[in-house]
């Protein structure tokens, strides 16, 4: 099929955008919070389940959509709630990625220093939700461009992506800090 997408929530806004929008995901195209289609939307909606959701999900063995995502986050509360939340079943634990010290609001410690330490890690997961594409067509990057996480951790991310998948498009959706 080809053209996929691929989201990257990092920080605790990405990843509570992230949250938040898969299960609008989940809502809009008849999905169960388990990746499960109903036989009855899946054969109503034959066309579109063909071509359609091959773009932001992938199907497993068993015939659950999983979404072509990752959450990462330096501070682990948000990503538990994901892994503990309504969703838990969707999202294959490798995809969630936090370390257990926060960037504490700092750019530098998010580029320079913790961030380092989930590094490695999020790139290979990357490099395996590309691996598992067709034909990649661009990275949705969710982030804020506040805090440590969001800001630091992104933009290190972000910088071994471009280096990598050098043809590839990043989009952003940031939020941006208020006064």
């Amino acid at each position: 099929m080809g053209r996929e997408c691929i989201s990257l929530h990092i920080g605790q806004s990405g990843c509570q955008m992230g949250s938040t929008l898969w299960e609008l995901y989940l809502l809009e195209h008849g999905i169960g919070n388990d990746g499960v289609v109903s036989p009855a939307i899946k054969e109503a909606n034959r066309k579109v389940y063909e071509s359609a959701y091959d773009t932001i999900f992938f199907e497993s063995e068993g015939g659950q959509l999983v979404p072509r995502t990752i959450f990462a986050d330096l501070e682990p509360s948000v990503t538990d709630e994901i892994r503990t939340g309504p969703y838990r079943s969707l999202f294959n634990p490798s995809q969630i990625i936090n370390a257990k010290e926060d960037a504490s609001n700092c750019y530098a410690r998010g580029y320079y220093t913790m961030g380092r330490a989930i590094l490695e890690e999020s790139i290979e997961n990357v490099r395996k939700q590309v691996e598992a594409c067709d034909c990649v067509q661009s990275f949705f990057v969710f982030h804020s461009f506040g805090g440590g996480t969001g800001s630091g951790f992104s933009s290190l991310l972000l910088d071994h992506i471009a280096s990598e998948f050098t043809s590839k498009s990043r989009l952003a959706c940031a939020v941006y800090p208020s006064p």
